[in-house]
């Protein structure tokens, strides 16, 4: 028996062919094997261009000041096991020491 790809989109071991096209009985998404593979989701990239994933470290490219307060995150704060996030303008989740959580945009930092 001949082994077919998991669902490019759920990930799902079930898919079935039917004819020339591959289905998924789980999300009911269909392909062809003979089709390249799009990677789906939004690529994060730093104020160099690197790309970010969670749990990278970055370094702050530029003094942000803090809405709400006094402080100041200063340039070259190092800021540890990172989460990257949709929702609003904001793509990093983050807890800076000595300031707390914090939500960061890509184009402020650069990978460590």
């Amino acid at each position: 028996m001949s082994q077919l790809p998991a669902c490019p989109k759920c990930q799902s071991p079930y898919a079935y062919a039917d004819g020339a096209m591959l289905i998924c009985p789980e999300c009911a998404h269909e392909w062809s094997p003979n089709e390249p593979v799009e990677e789906s989701g939004k690529v994060y990239r730093d104020a160099h261009g690197n790309e970010l994933q969670d749990g990278d470290s970055v370094t702050v490219i530029k003094d942000l000041k803090v809405k709400g307060s006094s402080l100041v995150v200063k340039v070259g704060t190092k800021v540890k096991a990172i989460r990257l996030t949709d929702d609003g303008d904001h793509d990093i989740d983050c807890k800076i020491d000595g300031i707390g959580p914090m939500k960061l945009k890509t184009e402020f930092v650069k990978k460590a």
